[in-house]
C-alpha cells in the first residue's frame, strides 16, 4: 500500500505540472516536435519557471515588479481581501526562520478530559489580551490527517502542558493519526526539549 500510494502522489504530480507544457505555443509542443508526449517535461518546464520567477524577484527590477503587482492587486475588490489574507498566512508560515509554530502543547479540545496535539502561535492581540487577561496564548489545533485546516484558540498557559517532542515530530503524530509516535529521547538530543509538566487536573 505505501508503494502504490507514492507511485499514485507521485504520477499525479507529474500529470498535473505536465498540464504547463500547454502554456507553450503549438510548435514548441513535444508532440510536434517528438511526434509524442514525453512525461515528465511538464516538471522540467515548471521548476524552470519557478527558478527564473526566483532569480528575477532577488533582484532590484524584480522587487519593485513585485511591488507594483502587489498595487495592482491591492486596488480589486475582493481579490484584494483574498491575496493579502492568504499572503499574510503565507510570509508567516514559509519566511525563512519563521516561527508560525513555536512549541508542541497537549490541550483538552474539544472538552475537558480530552486531550490532543497543539502548537503555540504566539500571544493574543492587545485587544483582545484586555478582555482575557493577563497570561494568554495563541494556540492552533490542527485536524488530521489534514494539519493545515484547524482551530485558532486562546487560552491560559495554565491550562496547556509543553511537550517535549519538537514540532516536526508533532506534526508527524497529528498527521499520521497517532501512529507515528515520536521518541521523546530523539527530542532531546536535538535540543528541542521542554520541561516535564503535569497536566491540569479537572476543577
Amino acid at each position: 500500500m505505501p508503494l502504490a500510494i507514492t507511485i499514485w502522489v507521485l504520477n499525479l504530480i507529474v500529470t498535473t505540472m505536465d498540464q504547463s507544457l500547454a502554456l507553450l505555443p503549438a510548435k514548441w509542443h513535444p508532440h510536434t516536435i517528438f511526434g509524442r508526449d514525453i512525461p515528465g517535461l511538464g516538471v522540467v518546464l515548471t521548476l524552470l519557471v519557478i527558478l527564473i520567477t526566483g532569480l528575477l524577484t532577488r533582484n532590484f527590477l524584480g522587487q519593485r515588479l513585485v511591488v507594483v503587482w502587489e498595487a495592482i492587486l491591492s486596488r480589486i475588490p475582493i481579490v484584494n481581501s483574498i491575496y493579502s489574507s492568504v499572503k499574510q498566512v503565507s510570509d508567516t508560515l514559509f519566511k525563512p526562520g519563521g516561527k508560525a509554530f513555536r512549541k508542541a502543547l497537549l490541550v483538552q479540545y474539544p472538552r475537558a478530559g480530552v486531550w490532543t496535539i497543539a502548537f503555540e502561535t504566539g500571544a493574543p492581540a492587545d485587544e483582545a489580551a484586555s478582555h482575557l487577561g493577563s497570561d494568554m496564548i495563541s494556540v492552533y489545533v490542527p485536524t488530521t490527517p489534514n494539519p493545515t485546516s484547524g482551530f485558532f484558540l486562546m487560552m491560559l498557559r495554565a491550562e496547556v502542558v509543553e511537550l517535549r517532542m519538537s514540532v516536526d515530530e508533532a506534526l508527524k503524530y497529528v498527521v499520521s493519526m497517532g501512529v507515528v509516535a515520536p521518541r521523546v529521547g530523539q527530542s532531546r538530543r536535538n535540543g528541542k526539549t521542554a520541561p516535564a509538566v503535569e497536566p491540569p487536573q479537572n476543577s
